[in-house]
């Protein structure tokens, strides 16, 4: 029955590539992918688009890396190839009516990394729109449906893991986080991620032991640096989330959450003078933010001390 369904699909496809008419003609081309290893690749996405008449189709490789473009016309044609965990490759070449095409030999480089082919983009697009949503059930079989198309792809395992963790799944959160650690041990955002979710589970030391594992000079993200230094500060360790809270502004010189939570920080540790300085200099720069009124407080406060 699959084979059936299969062999209907391919004359839909040639029936409605015919009707266009488009790129009609009498030229035939061939061509055959390998790998680096001269071993055949199956499945690779032929795009084929004439410059002559604007207009193209599409075409897959066999078992054997062989993929065929028959009844087309001549002139110039653009012919990209692409498959998943595969480095993609444009060509191009003159297609003839009148005489025999040389067979087209492209050899395909396999992808250190996740490569982002547009339908993936497309699919991962669409994806994020469902979390966005806060379907958080939806967004994880889209997900997984895009790992099990595209296993090399890890980091989406970040995805995952912010879908059990939106859900208070902590423990499958953690596990999702720590495949992407398995590929990369020193991602930022996976050791951020594990550690998040021990300290909601109110686990604090393990928290902080994962939180401890990302160098602190290599990070530059003020997100990173506030959410680590406000876990901090919810466990009392003023000392330790200061310098995160102080880093995070130095980085990013207008983020207004590190600057009110740095101010927080030194009051709660009785650096009178240092808090005074942060939250003037917090009005200064945010007159206009929703905790103004409350630093004013803060000020007014500390300078009666």
């Amino acid at each position: 029955m699959r084979k059936t369904f299969l062999i209907i699909g391919c004359l839909l496809a040639v029936i409605g590539t015919l009707s266009a008419q488009d790129y009609k003609g009498k030229g035939r081309v061939s061509g055959l992918v390998v790998d680096q290893a001269e071993k055949p690749i199956e499945g690779v996405k032929v795009k084929l688009f004439s410059l002559k008449v604007k207009s193209g189709f599409e075409v897959v490789t066999d078992a054997e890396g062989k993929w065929t473009a028959v009844w087309i016309c001549g002139g110039s044609w653009n012919i990209d190839l692409d498959k998943s965990g595969y480095m993609p490759v444009k060509r191009s070449m003159e297609v003839s009516e009148l005489s025999r095409n040389p067979e087209l030999k492209t050899v395909m480089q396999k992808a250190q990394g996740p490569v982002f082919t547009e339908e993936l983009k497309e699919t991962l697009g669409k994806a994020n729109r469902i979390f966005e949503q806060k379907d958080y059930p939806g967004a994880l079989n889209a997900y997984n449906d895009i790992l099990a198309k595209f296993p090399d792809l890890y980091i989406l395992w970040k995805n995952v893991g912010n879908c059990y963790f939106a859900q208070e799944q902590y423990d499958k959160a953690e596990e999702a986080y720590k495949k992407t650690l398995e590929k990369n041990a020193g991602d930022t955002d996976a050791l951020l991620a594990v550690g998040n979710c021990y300290f909601n589970r109110n686990q604090t030391e393990q928290a902080l032991e994962w939180y401890g594992k990302i160098q602190f000079e290599k990070i530059s993200d003020p997100a990173v640096l506030y959410n680590i230094g406000l876990n901090l500060f919810k466990s009392s360790k003023f000392e330790e989330a200061l310098k995160y809270f102080k880093r995070s502004t130095e980085v990013q010189k207008d983020f207004e959450d590190g600057y009110y939570q740095l101010g927080l920080t030194y009051t709660s540790l009785g650096k009178k003078e240092e808090a005074v300085a942060t939250f003037e200099l917090f009005l200064k720069l945010f007159p206009n933010s929703d905790k103004a009124a409350q630093v004013q407080g803060f000020l007014d406060y500390l300078k009666k001390k």
